[in-house]
């Protein structure tokens, strides 16, 4: 990604392997009552509804009925997903850009692109089963709720037993459609957030600086909303579909266009922006701040020797 400052000089594919994987894990702890709220609220009966009206009322209830530590359940499986996901699928983005330019400094949007969505692809085969463990503890904590027992008792539990009864495969279940959606999520957030970046320290509007990192934070994460919306609407409304209602994605898409029409494919936008826009802006502002705390430190040891 580009960058200005002198703390930015260079710094190692571990550098920013490491400084990713920590900014994921960052806004990961600061955001996840967002993603609890969220699937708490998608998760009620239509009677239930008035109970989890929007985020905050969602968040609020949550708290009032089981207590402030529920805000946080399943976060380290949450923070195993994206100690893996962000490393791999941001801390290799400027890497694989320089693949695609034969080495050059000045990408097009297209090797940005293609970069994005190699290093979406690429964080999913690595670490898929963090995300099965992490959807299948939020799915338990539901379950809990209308009383039925926990069938894993840790997170490390959860990787044994699903290897155990399903077999190795059973932690990569999804991977296909995984690797789509996250080729999406991760061209959206790192292009939008590279080009708006450079856009914003060529015009002298900003500088390389928290407030540059803000704008362009907020940037990628309401782009990123727009674009992921409607793939996230048309997978809700066929995982809640009864049997043989939709015959694929396709399918599902085409008849919510011509029976609702295109605003369908937003359901939902204030809440994923709150979630996605907030994740977006703290693990950007974390992975800069991360980077150029490591160069500077590296900096001062290699001149006190």
């Amino acid at each position: 990604m580009v960058g200005g400052g002198a703390a930015d000089l260079s710094p190692s594919v571990a550098v920013k392997i490491f400084s990713a994987g920590t900014a994921g894990c960052v806004a990961e702890l600061v955001t996840f009552p967002l993603d609890i709220a969220k699937v708490q609220g998608e998760s009620k009966p239509s009677l239930e509804m008035i109970k989890y009206r929007g985020v905050f009322g969602t968040i609020f209830t949550i708290v009032k009925t089981e207590g402030p530590r529920s805000l946080y359940n399943g976060l380290v499986a949450g923070l195993h997903r994206q100690a893996c996901f962000a490393s791999v699928r941001i801390g290799l983005y400027d890497t694989m850009k320089q693949v695609y330019t034969n080495g050059s400094e000045n990408a097009g949007i297209g090797a940005r692109l293609l970069a994005g969505s190699s290093t979406g692809a690429m964080a999913v085969a690595f670490a898929q089963p963090t995300d099965v463990v992490k959807i299948r503890f939020q799915a338990q904590v539901r379950l809990a709720a209308s009383g039925t027992a926990k069938r894993y008792s840790s997170t490390f539990d959860a990787y044994k037993t699903i290897a155990r009864d399903e077999g190795v495969r059973g932690l990569w279940k999804g991977c296909l459609t995984n690797i789509t959606r996250n080729a999406i999520v991760n061209c959206s957030e790192l292009v939008t957030y590279d080009i708006i970046k450079e856009l914003i320290l060529n015009y002298n509007l900003m500088t390389d600086n928290m407030p540059c990192h803000f704008t362009a934070g907020f940037a990628a994460g309401f782009c990123t909303t727009i674009v992921v919306s409607p793939v996230d609407v048309v997978k809700t409304r066929i995982m809640n579909s009864p049997p043989g209602r939709y015959s694929g994605a396709i399918n599902c898409a085409f008849i919510m266009l011509m029976k609702e029409g295109p605003t369908a494919f937003y359901k939902g936008f204030i809440p994923s922006f709150l979630r996605l826009g907030s994740w977006n802006i703290v693990m950007f502002m974390s992975y800069e701040q991360i980077k150029r705390a490591i160069i500077r430190y590296q900096q001062s040891r290699d001149s006190a020797l």
